[in-house]
């Protein structure tokens, strides 16, 4: 069936706009968390690659932004800056602040934090576009296709971040596996769909939640095992899910920075 002729049926639309959102919100969220490294990386060449990925990854939300305005749920620039939190489908953990302080005060920012969201994330990503590829929208499928090139080196380089510090010093690791800890906590409804759990994988949009997470842990399983590490077994997770609207103060922070130049004149493009 043809993207066109599926548009035609109000539930799949409803379905395909949900996952769009989530889509889009997640890698919105991932490169503003990743942009407030610029200046602040481990040294010059880092700066320069991390803050390459964080810019595909906004033009990665582009995509997904331009989608929906196709679909008229208004414009890109609206989509991504006026919309307040509670509208929002990303994931808790691409809303999570680096660390303690801000950007422009005093930031006391977790590297190893960063390398293992940002390590975890992608693989999470790669999986996803993986199964995009197949999708039913034809329009979908064919971003995830574009996307998987520039994803190919992202997924490279924080893997190579992630086995080099387990691989180290005591204190990296230790503090990795406090990252990793502190990562999983939020990792619950990465892979979720929400309230459409059910109609997203139904339409053929995607994958099954379960499917695509047991991927995710296959993939991720013999790197751990390379460098002696290993997913926390039990672990306290939070109850709320961002693809259901439900998130923390730091997305609305983050919103503020973020709309910041947009409110200011909403006619100018981003």
């Amino acid at each position: 069936m043809s993207a066109t002729a599926n548009l035609t049926n109000p539930a799949y639309t409803k379905a395909l706009t949900e996952l769009l959102f989530q889509l889009a919100d997640d890698d919105f969220l991932f490169s503003y968390r990743g942009s407030e490294w610029l200046g602040l990386a481990p040294h010059i060449e880092e700066d320069v690659a991390s803050s390459s990925i964080s810019q595909d990854s906004m033009g990665h939300a582009v995509l997904y932004y331009r989608l929906l305005e196709e679909l008229g749920h208004g414009s890109a620039d609206e989509l991504a800056h006026a919309r307040a939190s509670s509208e929002r489908k990303n994931s808790i953990l691409v809303e999570r602040v680096n660390g303690p302080g801000h950007y422009m005060e005093d930031p006391q920012y977790d590297w190893a934090y960063a390398v293992v969201r940002n390590y975890f994330y992608t693989l999470a990503k790669k999986v996803k576009i993986d199964s995009l590829k197949q999708s039913s929208y034809s329009s979908l499928a064919d971003i995830a296709v574009k996307i998987n090139m520039e994803l190919y080196y992202h997924l490279l380089h924080w893997k190579t971040w992630f086995v080099q510090l387990l691989s180290t010093t005591d204190e990296a690791k230790k503090r990795m596996n406090e990252a990793i800890r502190k990562v999983m906590k939020d990792f619950d409804d990465v892979f979720s769909f929400g309230a459409y759990r059910e109609s997203i994988p139904q339409f053929n949009l995607i994958e099954e939640e379960n499917v695509l997470k047991e991927r995710w842990v296959a993939a991720l399983s013999p790197v751990l095992e390379s460098v002696a590490a290993e997913l926390p077994r039990e672990i306290e997770v939070h109850n709320k899910n961002g693809r259901n609207g439900e998130h923390t103060d730091e997305l609305d922070e983050a919103l503020l920075t973020l709309g910041e130049v947009y409110r200011i004149d909403p006619a100018v493009p981003w």
